[in-house]
Formats: C-alpha cells, structure tokens, sequence
C-alpha cells in the first residue's frame, strides 16, 4: 500500500491550480469536470503523494480552508536544491515565516501557502 493523496480544501479550482502549478512547480495530474464538481489532482513530483484540491461545498467547509492542520505545520514540502527552490519561492511570493534553519535532520524554513496553511519546506541532510 502506498498514500497517494490528501484532499486539500480549496475556495476555488482554478486558483488553487495557478497557484499550486504555477508558484509552487506542481505537476496537474488530472482536471476532470464531473458536473457539480471536479477531480483535480496536483503532484509536487514523480512518485509523491499529491493533493486532490476539493472546492468547499459549504459554508462548514469554507471555514475549514486554511485550518486543516489547526495551525500546526501539516504540509511538508522535500526539496533536493533548498537555496534555488528558496529564492525561486520568494521571488514568486511566498510567504516564509522565517529565514532558512539549519537542523540536524536538514535546512528547514516555515512557509504558508495561498489559503494560510503551514508548510516547512526541507532539504533534508545527506547522511554519509
């Protein structure tokens, strides 16, 4: 068995692919109109674990947009180049939290993307 995606609860399909694809470098695995809804699914890479971005039906879903993870960091975000995919963030408008922390499982900065949930964004160390 593998874990092959979340749903993250979204305001809106489009937004949240422009952002996800376009700012963050996610792959569009699938747009799928089914009528009141769609199927779409967004993948940082090759062999991760993606999201299904699920546009809130409801008043109760909207509230929980963002708040998924109660506050806490919940997303986590590997990177193999940690300064190029940084600056190349920061350019595009993300949000850090602080600046890049080096840890002895890796360099690690705190992000929140578009709908205010908590990511760290980590290379994590070479282990010789």
């Amino acid at each position: 068995m593998r874990l092959s995606a979340l749903s993250l609860i979204v305001p809106d399909y489009d937004e949240a692919i422009a952002y996800y694809c376009d700012i963050l470098g996610f792959r569009l695995l699938q747009d799928i109109d089914q009528g009141r809804k769609r199927w779409v699914q967004v993948s940082p890479g090759e062999g991760s674990a993606g999201f299904i971005l699920a546009r809130a039906d409801d008043a109760r879903q909207a509230e929980m947009i963002g708040h998924q993870g109660g506050g806490r960091v919940w997303l986590f975000l590997e990177t193999d180049d940690f300064i190029a995919d940084y600056e190349r963030f920061s350019a595009a408008g993300v949000v850090f939290e602080e600046t890049p922390r080096h840890e002895d499982y890796g360099t690690v900065a705190v992000f929140r993307d578009l709908y205010d949930n908590r990511w760290d964004f980590i290379e994590y160390a070479r282990t010789p």
